[in-house]
């Protein structure tokens, strides 16, 4: 497959295609699309009657993409599920192009992009899904079980409705959840009434890792909710003594007649066509310049600052620029999207979470109240309210040992966490 159709709420938006010469792709935006003034990627590829490629994006983080289109892509987890099918399928990884990988995702992915011809099967139904049997999927694809490409295709397929379209390397699962009857089915695409969507991190996959990620995700959410971050709403789902975490998605609305609605999403990296893979390319400094360029209220700027505070004081510093994102709505305004990934990320012997991934003040640690005082004064923040701001994200995460025991996180655990934060007064 070469070419495919790039579709955005029923209507095609360009086209995408490749050839046997080189490993990036080529973009067109539809004329008709043209004349909708709706900026899809404003900073990197804003409507043009050009054909776009980007020979200087690295082959590893972008496939061959621009930006705007690497987003549909699943990350490391949802890759290992993909290249688990192609062995049921007797293909080989390499025989799977980029565009069959998009037409793969289909309407499948994250945000509202679509890609057509659909290449997907029978990975559209809404079939019930039980938990323990995604658990041992993900263990056994995760783990390369022998025989994995002699599970039954139905029984890969299960996994394959829910678990390739999330970013990250951990095991996840796209749901959509009836508040009413506990039930849990595909999230994919519309469940029927009832049901809302959500993504569900799983508890219990790869017995050789600390099971308690889940519940440590959620006593930071507790922590950034209680600092006044804007976050999806998030729980914690017990099953079989399992603590599974699961976080409402923000590019899915339900509407008022109760039909699932698609929200356009961009990740800051695809924005900004920056590798998540090179610490220190990126500045909160440059995003609030880059949510300007995008026409993001200043007001948002705030509450981007209140996240870096408590990115700094919680040691989350896996904040590289797909952990940001941001959505538009059908009339091509942009909003900064709810914080997500928010958690406990330091390794001190770590290639990534040594330092933070972002700068601040031209420093990736280290950090004083001075350099946070500037950076908001370049946020457009004054001194004044950064300290208000400053103290409240300071003052909710003194309460961890609270949060942390509403999480079950465990006590020896929870102090541990403690002992890391960094608490800049």
């Amino acid at each position: 497959m070469r070419v495919a159709e790039v579709m955005l709420w029923g209507k095609r938006i360009g086209a995408v295609s490749i050839s046997d010469e080189s490993p990036y792709v080529y973009f067109k935006y539809d004329e008709a699309f043209l004349n909708s003034g709706i900026q899809l990627s404003p900073i990197m590829m804003p409507l043009s009657s050009e054909i776009f490629q980007f020979k200087n994006l690295p082959l590893k983080t972008f496939r061959g993409l621009p930006g705007l289109l690497s987003d549909s892509l699943p990350d490391k987890y949802g890759n290992q599920i993909i290249n688990a099918w192609l062995e049921s399928q007797n293909r080989s990884i390499d025989s799977f192009n980029i565009i069959e990988r998009l037409c793969y995702v289909g309407k499948r992915g994250m945000g509202a992009l679509e890609y057509v011809p659909n290449k997907q099967g029978g990975f559209n139904q809404v079939d019930e899904i039980e938990i323990a049997h995604l658990i041992k999927l993900s263990n056994d694809i995760l783990n390369h079980k022998e025989g994995i490409e002699a599970k039954e295709a139905d029984e890969l397929k299960d996994i394959l409705k829910v678990g390739t379209s999330a970013g990250g390397a951990r095991a996840k699962a796209i749901i959509a959840y009836n508040e009413t009857t506990g039930i849990i089915k595909s999230g994919q695409i519309d469940a029927g009434s009832g049901f809302t969507y959500w993504l569900l991190k799983l508890d219990g996959v790869n017995q050789q890792e600390e099971t308690s990620f889940t519940r440590l995700e959620y006593a930071y959410y507790l922590m950034a909710t209680d600092a006044k971050i804007n976050m999806s709403e998030s729980r914690l789902l017990e099953k079989d003594g399992l603590y599974h975490f699961m976080t409402k998605r923000f590019d899915r609305i339900v509407n008022s007649n109760g039909l699932m609605e698609k929200i356009h999403m961009q990740t800051l990296g695809a924005i900004a066509h920056v590798d998540y893979d090179e610490p220190g390319l990126m500045s909160y400094e440059r995003v609030t310049d880059i949510m300007y360029m995008m026409g993001i209220r200043l007001s948002e700027n705030k509450q981007f600052f209140r996240r870096m505070v408590f990115n700094v004081m919680a040691r989350n510093q896996d904040d590289h620029v797909k952990n940001i994102s941001f959505l538009m709505d059908k009339n091509g305004k942009w909003t900064l999207s709810p914080a997500y990934d928010i958690t406990y990320a330091y390794n001190p012997e770590g290639k990534w979470t040594s330092r933070h991934q972002m700068t601040i003040n031209n420093k990736d640690y280290d950090f004083t109240i001075d350099d946070l005082l500037k950076c908001g004064k370049h946020m457009k923040i004054k001194p004044e309210e950064s300290m208000i701001i400053i103290n409240e994200v300071l003052s909710s995460i003194k309460k961890w040992a609270f949060f942390s025991e509403q999480a079950h996180v465990t006590p020896a655990l929870s102090k541990f966490v403690e002992s890391q934060f960094v608490l800049i007064k």
